[in-house]
């Protein structure tokens, strides 16, 4: 016996049909020796009616072992509900099954959580983990999922649309530790030697741009052993997406239209392209970060100028040590409680600030312990500048200028959402302001190693003006970078790659000062490669996660993985990871130095 239709499917017009339902009980009333069971599949809820006092024994005892949770199948007729009965809220409201036969799949035990979207929500998420098969049963996370699978469909059919070729590329890959850290799996058949889970396939799709393959994608699976938060897991999907003889341009075009054409199939949401773009630097100096949510103000400023001569000599100093001193101005948040501003300056010294400087005014005065030190003239430049008024505060940061954006960044948010507790800020749901973040710099200085490293990859092309100055002065050069940020989250980041041979070692070699030796081991592959027509190449990766995360509106992209980890890396439902057997490190000739005393 097989089901004629889904739980969400039954209407007025089916009214009299024979039909098999089967499913889940979500819940069971009992009014005066009649049934009523709710019957839930991943398409909606059905009221079945069910009398089991008939002469039916078999019938009887199928219904009356029933519990939530439990898998029954139900035959029998479509009625309309009586007048008074009709459930406005479900899509099947307006009918009900009189159950003639019953057959009980499965009973269920008691669950260690109620199956309910809100309730759920406010179940311990390690619970919820522990048995996610529970929590997936829950029409929100069935939601998700199907949206995933809506996102990637829509993803697939543009790629296609647009003669690209899905390919796999190798799980087991080559391990190269100057990026991420690496999850390595030994080789049995190779003693002593390891192979490395991919962070991403980068260098394969650099590899199928030389094979000719000019437009490929894979949906990938991507793996780093890092720390894990709400944005971030140890094992990841992500877009990955290469094609020969484009430049910047083309790449935003292409992006663009696959943003356009996810967003109306998943959401029926148009959004308007071309995206606006920005320089890093700019989008540093405004925002103190280089993935701005643009979908409010609290914009920063600078006031190195207007300070280089303060009386205050912890802004003097500052700027005549090559530093800079900005600020920004929250608006009608000077009633900032104490508690509040304990946490903004904790804040704020995590970034390496010594405190938190301010202004606040009120009563028609500013209020600060470092206002007395301000000449009129400075005074004057803030208030205009940041066109202050009566309850506003203005925060300030004095170091050098990257450390300076990037705590004034880490503020502006922290006031947003301080703002967003008050009802001061509202930002409304389906705001998607996507920016498109380019011109990175090329390399920058590690001070710990004493010399320049990437600033995203190795691979990423110089912008052609600045090649001149790579040898003489790399943290001037400009990669041909892009990173396509959405309500201040990086969705993803690509660039155009390195194709001369000669370029890509003089950045191995000469720029990031990596042995030739060590060069030729990890990437002699590639530069041999280079030599024989690597055509001009670009190509980008997004978080598949993040992207669902945002389409929908939820902060932790765990909520749309189905089996994800926890931030200690651990799966619940699985136990894993786990210990193994003796014989299975033999086997891989590996011994552990965990002392377990």
């Amino acid at each position: 016996m097989k089901r004629t239709h889904h739980c969400g499917q039954l209407r007025s017009g089916d009214v009299g049909k024979s039909v098999s339902l089967i499913g889940w009980v979500d819940s069971i009333r009992d009014h005066g020796g009649i049934l009523f069971i709710d019957l839930r599949d991943r398409e909606g809820i059905t009221q079945v009616k069910a009398n089991p006092n008939g002469s039916d024994a078999e019938f009887n005892a199928a219904i009356l072992g029933l519990k939530p949770e439990s898998v029954v199948e139900f035959h029998g007729e479509v009625e309309a509900r009586e007048e008074g009965t009709v459930n406005a809220n479900l899509p099947t409201g307006s009918v009900e099954v009189q159950a003639r036969l019953a057959l009980a799949h499965n009973i269920s035990e008691t669950p260690p959580f109620p199956i309910d979207d809100e309730k759920g929500d406010k179940v311990n998420e390690d619970l919820r983990l522990r048995y996610r098969y529970l929590d997936l049963r829950r029409s929100k996370m069935n939601k998700v999922l199907r949206l995933r699978h809506a996102t990637t469909r829509s993803i697939r059919d543009y790629m296609d649309e647009n003669g690209f070729v899905d390919v796999e590329t190798p799980m087991l890959f080559k391990s190269t530790p100057e990026g991420a850290r690496e999850y390595l799996v030994p080789s049995r058949i190779n003693p002593g030697q390891f192979y490395a889970l991919p962070q991403s396939p980068q260098q394969f799709k650099q590899m199928l741009m030389v094979a000719g393959l000019e437009r490929y994608y894979q949906i990938a699976r991507c793996f780093r052993d890092e720390d894990l938060r709400a944005d971030r897991q140890m094992e990841f999907t992500q877009l990955d997406i290469e094609l020969s003889f484009i430049d910047r341009e083309d790449m935003y075009e292409l992006i663009e239209g696959l943003m356009k054409k996810v967003w109306r199939d998943a959401l029926d949401i148009d959004i308007p392209t071309p995206f606006p773009r920005m320089s890093f630097q700019e989008a540093m100096n405004r925002y103190g970060v280089d993935k701005p949510d643009t979908r409010f103000g609290l914009e920063i400023e600078d006031f190195s100028e207007a300070f280089a001569s303060s009386g205050f000599k912890v802004f003097q100093a500052t700027v005549q040590g090559g530093g800079v001193v900005k600020a920004f101005k929250a608006p009608t948040l000077a009633d900032v409680t104490q508690g509040e501003m304990k946490n903004l300056e904790e804040v704020a010294k995590s970034l390496g600030a010594k405190g938190l400087a301010f202004i606040k005014v009120q009563g028609g005065e500013w209020k600060s312990p470092i206002v007395k030190f301000f000449s009129d003239e400075e005074k004057a430049a803030l208030s205009e500048r940041l066109s202050l008024e009566n309850g506003d505060i203005v925060f300030f940061a004095a170091s050098k200028w990257e450390q300076a954006c990037s705590i004034l960044g880490r503020i502006r948010l922290e006031c947003a959402e301080l703002l967003k507790k008050r009802g001061r800020l509202d930002i409304p749901a389906d705001q998607f302001n996507f920016l498109w973040v380019v011109d990175f710099p090329l390399m920058s200085f590690d001070e710990e190693q004493g010399r320049f490293v990437a600033t995203h990859h190795p691979f990423t092309a110089p912008v052609a003006e600045d090649l001149a100055i790579l040898d003489s002065d790399p943290k001037a050069v400009r990669g041909q970078h892009y990173d396509l940020v959405l309500n201040g989250v990086e969705l993803g980041g690509g660039s155009i790659r390195i194709h001369q041979r000669a370029v890509q070692q003089k950045v191995f070699e000469d720029v990031l000062k990596i042995p030739s030796d060590v060069v030729a081991s990890r990437f002699g592959y590639m530069l041999e490669a280079f030599k024989y027509g690597a055509p001009p190449h670009g190509g980008i990766a997004f978080g598949l996660d993040r992207l669902v995360m945002i389409l929908a509106g939820l902060q932790s992209i765990r909520d749309v993985i189905a089996f994800p980890k926890t931030q200690k890396g651990q799966c619940l439902m699985t136990s894993s990871p786990s210990p193994v057997t003796d014989k299975q490190l033999k086997d891989l000739y590996i011994e552990t130095t965990l002392d377990e005393t």
